[in-house]
């Protein structure tokens, strides 16, 4: 079974960082996307940052300059560091792997972790 654990979430003042992990269950190069996702209260969810299996990555033009999204092969883990922090970053952050299996495609979700960006 895949599962996806995040951590490193919490308080930060503006202008601070913060690196969050996403430790996979399994070799991560067996994904095709990882990603990371965001949701402030009463928002959609939408999509941070993302890297391929090919380490091509991808940035939400608001994160674009701050974040950096990358991968430890050997430990399984995607990494996003969130540096130059802003109140609007605050939401909770999860983290997605996108995965075919057969002929079918599947997405795994982590269970989120809090960031807090104080003014």
């Amino acid at each position: 079974q895949v599962q996806l654990v995040e951590s490193g979430g919490g308080l930060v003042q503006a202008g601070g960082s913060l690196r969050l992990s996403c430790a996979a269950s399994v070799r991560i190069r067996s994904f095709n996307t990882m990603g990371w996702y965001r949701q402030a209260p009463g928002k959609q969810r939408e999509l941070v940052a993302s890297i391929t299996s090919l380490d091509i990555t991808n940035y939400a033009d608001s994160v674009k300059g701050r974040f950096t999204i990358s991968s430890d092969n050997a430990k399984n883990t995607v990494y996003l560091q969130m540096d130059s922090l802003k109140p609007e970053d605050t939401a909770v952050y999860y983290c997605k792997a996108d995965f075919v299996l057969g002929l079918r495609g599947y997405d795994v979700w982590g269970q989120g972790t809090q960031v807090t960006v104080s003014s």
